[in-house]
């Protein structure tokens, strides 16, 4: 089946009592019980909802793998794949994430034992000299937020098998249309469904996929414990977004190519960060593990003070000042103020990303209308 009509028919079925085409939102914290212990599959609703039920199988639909699981937010979905973790136990990362990973990673789990090693995994042999008796995740996310930085999948899994190590991909900025990290050896794919997987910056979601039953039911065990789980409104939400996927991404793909090039054409810009481009370090691994390069890019001007990046960020109106990425809607964001605020400024530095850094979330619109926004904001 075409990816296309998959997106669309993912995890969905026509309602058997009234034929509804939507998946209903069920809308209960509990189920009536015929007699204690007999039920129709639903207890509680943290542990089990029907409409978190078809969203966690469309998840797993779309990313080709065999289990799904939604949580409440990106967030709470990494926070559930550390809670696989023990103290004394050691994580090698990424060292160009997500601001709000690395918060995670730093402020809560380092005080329960947990050590991690930040590396830069463009060259996944970088890993090695950090893998020991201890070491039990490599924890990526491929293009990176916000330098659109490419990590080989493949190689990094080879290198995870080879020692048993969990290998958990953040595949936020691809989405399962550009990308599917299972196929490529991956343990776990996760989603700010947030993003692209909800498309409408109207909810707050996050995901975890995999295939291996027994890591299913240990991140169902947590899921279930710790509740944070989605409201069935919120995984309508994501449902109806999933249907939308492909045509959105092709959008998002075809406006950011155009935006990347008119921001490199641009006389007043230094350097434009995007996977596209064939002279960026990873295009050649953004080609062969991609369907396309995405929405998401970053880009600095020639005078690259912080004031004048405050300008053009503060001076567009199609353009949306505002964190998060992925909607209809183009965002225009300062990392080192807003999304990456939570990373030291020396760490953020030594990674490239600078404090007038501007992050672009290409949306749907008409891409002329974009390229005449960005132009008068950069003057």
């Amino acid at each position: 089946m075409k990816l296309a009509t998959r997106f669309i028919h993912a995890g969905t079925e026509p309602d058997p009592s009234t034929g509804a085409i939507m998946t209903p939102i069920y809308q209960t914290s509990t189920y009536v019980q015929s007699a204690p212990g007999k039920h129709k599959g639903y207890e509680y609703a943290r542990s089990q909802n029907p409409t978190r039920k078809a969203l966690e199988e469309a998840l797993a639909v779309i990313e080709n793998g065999r289990y799904g699981l939604a949580f409440s937010s990106g967030v709470a979905a990494t926070d559930a794949v550390m809670k696989l973790l023990q103290p004394g136990d050691e994580v090698i990362a990424a060292s160009d994430m997500y601001g709000g990973t690395y918060r995670l990673f730093t402020k809560v789990y380092e005080k329960f034992g947990i050590r991690f090693h930040y590396v830069n995994m463009q060259d996944a042999d970088n890993i090695l000299p950090h893998i020991n008796s201890n070491t039990k995740l490599v924890w990526t996310e491929t293009p990176t937020n916000p330098l659109m930085n490419i990590t080989d999948i493949a190689a990094v899994a080879a290198i995870t098998k080879q020692h048993k190590l969990l290998l958990c991909v953040d595949n936020t900025f691809a989405s399962p249309y550009l990308q599917n990290p299972l196929d490529l050896g991956a343990d776990i794919v996760l989603h700010s469904a947030t993003k692209y997987l909800g498309g409408h910056s109207d909810v707050i979601q996050g995901a975890l996929i995999m295939n291996d039953e027994s890591l299913r039911e240990q991140l169902y065990f947590i899921q279930k414990s710790c509740g944070a789980v989605p409201g069935p409104m919120d995984c309508f939400l994501v449902l109806r977004g999933i249907k939308t996927l492909h045509i959105r991404m092709q959008r998002h793909c075809e406006n950011g190519e155009k935006v990347a090039h008119f921001l490199r054409n641009h006389p007043k810009v230094k350097q434009v960060y995007w996977c596209g481009f064939e002279d960026h370090p990873g295009y050649a691994v953004a080609k062969k593990q991609m369907r396309g390069f995405g929405g998401m890019l970053s880009f600095t001007l020639k005078d690259d003070s912080v004031d004048n990046a405050i300008r053009v960020l503060s001076s567009t109106k199609v353009f949306a000042l505002a964190e998060s990425l992925g909607g209809v809607e183009s965002l225009i964001n300062h990392p080192a103020s807003m999304t990456h605020a939570s990373i030291p400024r020396e760490e953020r530095l030594k990674n490239g990303l600078t404090d007038s850094l501007i992050r672009l979330s290409v949306g749907i619109e008409d891409a002329d209308d974009l390229i005449e926004d960005l132009n008068n904001a950069i003057g």
